[in-house]
């Protein structure tokens, strides 16, 4: 048996079938429009272990909008709310509810990031902008990827100020402790019927990535519903986008679901790795956080099987996981431990993930049926299923 550490990506290449044309150094900040930045901020804070990081708004002389930035070791979200009714965040909002607009990537050259993805189809959402302020400066630019969600690429090498020129430290004098997260593993979008591979498709033409996994309905299915995956890595494995669309089943699959209530294509998920998951559970569940249902007896005794199977032995306490409602899966290299949250908006559409990889660099692959079974569970009592 081998000795099964944390994964970690490095800046190596790790997928050969990557094109390197648009060198990426991982997730720079992911950005939500929200209706109450402030206490969507105060959310994150309490209930994930964020720490206030800088804001933008009135007091800094921002008319149009208010951005709270929160920090958890290496992730950075943006939390951002209109401050009139003609700003066109107004209209993200009405339409898809609180949700993901901007993914950015942190990038040596965003000028060059921009050209070469411009060039090869994609639609621009912001041209290479060059913003200063006395501790440097940030070059941004933005593309179009499905739905109206964007990809912002980020340089910040001349730039040691906090985020960005316009924003100002924020200091506060409540700061939960962290829970644990560590950095994005992946962040999955839910597209429509028949679009999963066109999406494929522009993100090894336009941003040079790999599809490495794949899924279809006979592997992801349940006795009603079923969806069709695949997944997108650039070429050291930093950033990876699966990619889901709907599949035809008896009844009406979370992905249709996502895609009734946000109106739309857009970031289903993100999943946000921890070194120790139980300890990171405990924690967020301690904090108010709540999971999607415990999988069933069955699956805990069949749990040690599937690691024997690939002669890995598991560290952690087979009844700790269960009792938390923590889920296994192996492969080759190692296991990984995940748990979904329930959706943290009203409507049933954005979600997250806790992921702990053990060596494993798969997606759970094993537990798509115990997974999709607890989401039918709740579609269910929301009367959507």
């Amino acid at each position: 048996m081998s000795d099964i550490k944390n994964v970690n990506y490095g800046l190596e290449k790790i997928f050969k079938d990557a094109k390197d044309f648009l060198p990426l150094l991982g997730t720079d900040y992911i950005e939500f429009y929200v209706g109450n930045a402030k206490q969507a901020a105060h959310y994150y804070k309490t209930a994930f272990g964020y720490q206030s990081a800088a804001y933008k708004g009135l007091e800094t002389g921002c008319k149009e909008y208010a951005s709270y930035v929160l920090k958890q070791d290496k992730i950075r979200i943006v939390l951002t709310t209109p401050l009139n009714s003609s700003s066109p965040i107004n209209q993200h909002l009405a339409k898809h509810g609180d949700g993901v607009k901007i993914v950015a990537l942190w990038v040596e050259d965003a000028k060059k990031s921009w050209e070469e993805t411009t060039k090869r189809g994609a639609k621009s959402f912001m041209e290479p902008t060059v913003e200063k302020d006395e501790h440097g400066e940030v070059v941004r630019a933005g593309i179009y990827t499905y739905g109206e969600t964007v990809h912002m690429f980020v340089e910040r090498k001349n730039y040691n100020g906090v985020f960005l020129p316009g924003y100002e430290k924020w200091e506060s004098d409540y700061n939960p402790s962290p829970v644990g997260l560590k950095f994005v593993d992946h962040m999955v979008g839910n597209v429509g019927w028949n679009e999963m591979n066109t999406w494929v498709k522009w993100y090894e033409d336009v941003m040079g990535f790999v599809n490495f996994l794949s899924f279809d309905d006979k592997q992801i299915h349940t006795e009603y519903s079923a969806l069709m995956s695949k997944v997108m890595s650039n070429g050291n494995g930093r950033i990876k986008f699966p990619i889901n669309e709907p599949a035809e089943g008896k009844k009406r699959s979370q992905i249709e679901e996502y895609l009734d209530y946000y109106e739309g294509p857009g970031v289903q998920h993100i999943a946000v790795a921890t070194d120790d998951i139980i300890k990171t559970v405990t924690e967020l569940r301690a904090r108010g956080i709540e999971f999607l249902s415990t999988p069933p007896e069955e699956y805990y005794k069949a749990a040690p099987g599937r690691l024997e199977e690939y002669n890995h032995e598991l560290q952690e306490d087979l009844k700790v996981l269960r009792s938390l409602g923590i889920m296994i899966d192996a492969d080759e290299e190692g296991y990984l431990l995940q748990i979904f949250t329930k959706p943290v908006e009203d409507r049933p559409t954005l979600f997250f993930e806790v992921i702990q990889r053990m060596g494993a660099k798969g997606f759970g692959a094993g537990n798509f049926k115990a997974l999709f079974e607890s989401i039918e569970r709740e579609q269910a009592k929301r009367g959507t299923l």
